[in-house]
């Protein structure tokens, strides 16, 4: 009974630590296009081209230009970089994972009727890895004016838990075990009567800031998972003028977050009842979502194709699995204690879950590809040019309560979607490519460019400017082709800007780190006709 009410009633605390927030959302929706490496080698602009399997991730349409069938493969290797800013601080990590493209089939199938002006239909399976989340982050800096125990604080007062008799009913309440109450029991933070009698809370961290500070802040994030889509399409071939296609794709996503913060008394004072203290957070997230691709690809002239595509939401339902721990050395005052949200004592042991709904928001895209060479006689083209461009409406990303019965979820869930309506505004995406043919050997260039998914400072001054996020893609690549096989290589040199909050206040300063990422992806498809 402890679990089933600790777990319904967990998600003011999951709010305050784990924080289904803005800045988070766009993890699961701030994405450049995968697929194949030639797609990729051509900066991901392939709405309009076709006659690739990651048409079925892009335009669907493009899987009805095959008029053969072709199995592919493509393995990946992911390097990601990131340096960050805290506070004029500078830090740096990285990490090294496998990753992988399109896995998948397409088959062509003709029409049977001789006189029929459809052509034919494809039908493509695959299985791709469309998000990477593996990576490493170092945030480091000197902080005089807020600490990161003071938020704490910030979740007694803000449910009104002002009186003395509040302390134990934050001790009692299984919402509170991820933050107050382990913070109370590691005396981080502690009730203080001032001598007009007035009730409060302090912490031991904070309260050296007014007696001198700085306090040393650090905090080291590991972050593992992705998502996986898999999908099925079918494209049709109208007259080898008109192609059209739909595809349906099934989402599942994980989400593993290890962070550790911590906070340390600079001056190395042993009198000031405060050494230091270290924040342990975990967090999973496992999620499943359905969306649906569909496109047409139209071809005015031989050479010239005009693509459009619409990408739906992806419906995702989500489980979080999480707790946290907590080591406080207050010096004299309650010297070195350690909490678990895991202490028997506190849930039974238990992780905390919850379940939840989240939604994407929709794309809608459009597309160019002008061939050059005899377009007859495919083996004679001499290359082409292709660009898209795509708008998403960030602010259509939404959380939703899973039952719907909850009224305080429901509540909670209503002004986090306000405030993202705030946070966030639409972007325009543009991909640019370009390949040469010489016979057998194709050289490929490509860029691709994602707009701000954020309003301009809507923190305001307490949090400090959020930078001016922005993702740019420069790829290359190589491909070669003959006698129904056929080999593409490609290198995708990923420079992201954005930003990341170590925590928020209700009240008082607290900072943005600024984040560089230079991910560097190599991308091999070997595939084969038959």
């Amino acid at each position: 009974m402890r679990k089933a009410l600790f777990t319904a009633g967990c998600i003011v605390s999951m709010n305050f630590l784990f924080a289904q927030e803005p800045l988070d959302a766009v993890r699961y929706s701030w994405l450049s296009p995968q697929g194949t490496a030639r797609a990729q080698a051509l900066g991901g602009a392939v709405s309009a081209l076709g006659g690739d399997i990651t048409a079925l991730y892009t335009n669907p349409a493009g899987i009805g230009i095959y008029k053969t069938s072709e199995l592919v493969l493509t393995p990946g290797i992911t390097f990601n970089n990131v340096k960050s800013t805290y506070r004029g601080t500078a830090g740096t990590d990285d990490k090294t994972s496998f990753n992988y493209g399109p896995l998948g089939v397409v088959w062509g199938i003709p029409s049977y009727k001789a006189n029929s002006k459809w052509k034919g239909m494809s039908v493509g399976l695959a299985i791709s890895k469309t998000a990477n989340f593996n990576g490493n982050t170092y945030v480091s800096g000197e902080n005089n004016e807020s600490s990161y125990s003071e938020k704490y604080i910030d979740q007694i007062y803000g449910d009104g838990m002002e009186g003395r008799d509040d302390v134990e009913n934050v001790l009692k309440d299984l919402r509170y075990s991820y933050g107050p109450t382990i913070a109370f029991l590691t005396y981080l933070i502690d009730t203080i009567t001032y001598a007009n009698d007035e009730f409060g809370y302090f912490s031991s961290a904070s309260d050296i800031l007014r007696t001198g500070g700085p306090l040393k802040q650090q905090q080291i994030i590991s972050t593992k998972g992705g998502i996986t889509d898999f999908n099925i399409g079918m494209g049709g071939n109208y007259n080898d003028v008109f192609y059209i296609g739909g595809s349906i794709n099934i989402s599942t996503l994980k989400y593993i977050r290890e962070s550790s913060f911590k906070e340390t008394d600079s001056q190395n004072n042993p009198g000031n009842y405060f050494n230091y203290f270290v924040a342990d957070d975990y967090l999973k997230t496992d999620g499943t979502g359905v969306s649906i691709n569909l496109g047409i690809i139209l071809k005015p002239v031989e050479a010239l194709r005009v693509g459009l595509n619409f990408r739906s939401p992806t419906w995702y339902s989500f489980k979080d699995t999480y707790y946290a721990s907590l080591t406080t050395d207050t010096e004299t005052y309650a010297g070195v204690q350690s909490r678990s949200s895991l202490d028997s004592d506190l849930n039974d042991g238990y992780a905390g879950e919850y379940t939840y709904r989240y939604k994407t928001p929709l794309r809608i895209g459009a597309g160019l590809a002008y061939i050059f060479g005899t377009q007859a006689d495919v083996s004679a083209q001499k290359g082409f040019v292709t660009a898209d461009v795509e708008y998403v409406s960030y602010k259509n990303n939404a959380f939703n309560t899973q039952d719907n019965t909850n009224q305080g979820d429901k509540d909670y869930f209503n002004d986090l979607n306000r405030t993202m309506d705030q946070v966030f505004k639409s972007a325009i995406n543009f991909r640019l490519g370009g390949e040469l043919k010489f016979e057998t050997l194709m050289v490929r260039a490509g860029f691709g460019y994602y707009g701000n998914p954020y309003t301009n400072d809507y923190f305001g001054n307490r949090a400090g400017d959020i930078t001016n996020a922005s993702r740019m893609n420069i790829s290359g690549g190589l491909g070669w082709r003959n006698k129904g096989m056929f080999v593409d290589l490609a290198y995708i040199h990923q420079i992201v800007k954005d930003a990341y909050y170590p925590y928020r206040l209700d009240e008082g300063v607290f900072n943005a780190s600024k984040l560089n990422y230079t991910i560097g992806n190599i991308l091999l498809t070997i595939g084969f006709k038959f």
